[in-house]
């Protein structure tokens, strides 16, 4: 690619953050433009935006089908009854109602994608909010904020996360052994902060309004099958890719929703046009988007020449390595969505493990899987910048994204600055904690 095409890219992509940052325009058409002007500048072609789309293929799958699953629970009535009784246990007390909510997120979140929990808790941490008198921007920025740091408890609960994992071959039970523990401590983190991020919520306290006797379900026989249906998603999350004939969780997020959408055809509660109607089609929109302006700045080999200049200043140290991508990838992850980020940079670490001589040559093939025990702790230092850098911005993860959706389409706007507020100094907080997390693997490692 010729100079100034690099430069184009580079100045496209900065423009977009910038308009994006300083809410100049909206985000979707920031990122439409941007894609825009790289197409017609002949920067991206038809061949890039299709490698773009098979990344984000595996991500946006996830979303859609979680978007399907959580809008067709919605008319079961079963997020009024769990409102109620969460509403009750908080007792009108701001404390309880923070630490309740890491409680109902945190393990949902462990098993789902974090941008589908956010999708199906939402509407019950808005009712709830509401009855509280409290403005919902701030617990469903909290609700984000723990689903991306409860996707470090497992393999399936952050896309970031698994498109590691899965690229390595690490199994289900090799990720709770090696960073389930450090997903952990990222959110004890997370609770002893919440009343420093959160003073005034923290110090709420409300007279609850009297108990309303539960209202009676209208289908309940739908809403069994809709829980049913949500049941067999999570369990082929875990399990899925263990069965004779292997389904990844892109697949079995089509396949629930799938299920979903020909429940709501066959019990006729609704239609299906207004099931899908209701998908927030902006977002996997404007993750799309992101994912071609990636692609372009992968085009553009930066990052390949990244790889040549890492083990320039490094050598083979990959403690320093370990550390840089911490602070590297959480730094593009807050600015270009932690999921492309990912990415593009396993290229980058596989062809610096190559000439490290820490892994053949073999290791830069799709399918490679015989990693050295020394090396796997690099790549959960990816894991720990792209989840948790994911929680400084506001597009720093999907489900940040999502929940902006949910609070415009409740007469309500997040701005990029308000965000910043309660995720750099969260962010800043717990990738300390994964620092010295990645130090003491490698430490492991190094005893072995």
């Amino acid at each position: 690619m010729s100079q100034p095409q690099i430069y184009i890219t580079l100045a496209v992509f900065g423009a977009v953050i910038v308009a994006i940052a300083f809410d100049l325009v909206d985000m979707l058409v920031a990122t439409l433009l941007g894609v825009s002007i790289l197409m017609v500048t002949a920067i991206l072609g038809e061949q890039d935006i299709l490698a773009a789309l098979r990344t984000g293929g595996g991500p946006l799958s996830l979303l859609f089908g979680g978007m399907v699953v959580a809008r067709t629970l919605a008319g079961t009535g079963i997020f009024d009854r769990v409102g109620a009784i969460y509403l009750r246990a908080t007792r009108g007390d701001g404390k309880r109602f923070l630490l309740l909510l890491v409680a109902l997120v945190a393990p949902l979140c462990a098993f789902l994608p974090n941008a589908t929990t956010v999708i199906l808790l939402a509407p019950i941490v808005v009712r709830v909010t509401t009855a509280l008198e409290l403005d919902i921007v701030g617990p469903l920025i909290v609700t984000a904020i723990v689903s991306n740091s409860s996707g470090l408890l497992t393999l399936v609960g952050d896309p970031a996360t698994f498109l590691v994992g899965s690229s390595i071959g690490m199994t289900f039970g090799q990720y709770l052994r090696t960073v389930s523990l450090g997903g952990l401590l990222s959110i004890i983190v997370l609770v002893l902060l919440l009343p420093a991020l959160m003073p005034s919520l923290w110090r709420v306290r409300r007279t609850l309004p009297p108990e309303e006797p539960p209202r009676p379900l209208q289908h309940p026989w739908f809403a069994v099958l809709a829980l049913a249906v949500l049941a067999l998603m999570l369990l082929l999350f875990v399990f899925g890719e263990s069965l004779p004939v292997a389904i990844g969780p892109p697949a079995v997020s089509i396949l629930a929703a799938s299920l979903a959408l020909l429940l709501i055809y066959c019990a006729k509660v609704e239609s299906v046009d207004a099931v899908v109607r209701d998908i927030d089609w902006k977002t996997l929109v404007f993750l799309g988007g992101i994912f071609c302006l990636v692609q372009a700045m992968t085009k553009t080999g930066l990052l390949q020449g990244m790889v040549v200049k890492l083990h320039n200043w490094v050598g083979t140290d990959l403690t320093l390595v370990s550390l840089g991508l911490i602070a590297g990838i959480a730094l593009l992850s807050s600015v270009l969505a932690n999921i492309p980020v990912v990415a593009a940079s396993l290229l980058m670490v596989r062809g610096y493990l190559v000439a490290a001589a820490a892994v053949p040559e073999a290791a830069m093939g799709r399918h490679f899987t015989d990693w050295p025990p020394a090396v796997l702790p690099v790549f959960v230092a990816m894991m720990f910048g792209a989840t948790l850098g994911g929680n400084a911005t506001l597009i720093g993860a999907s489900a940040n994204i999502v929940t902006a959706g949910i609070c415009a389409q409740n007469g309500r706007r997040v701005t990029f600055g308000q965000w910043l507020r309660y995720g750099v100094p969260l962010t800043v907080g717990q990738l300390a904690l994964a620092a010295v997390y990645v130090l003491a693997l490698l430490r492991l490692a190094r005893e072995r």
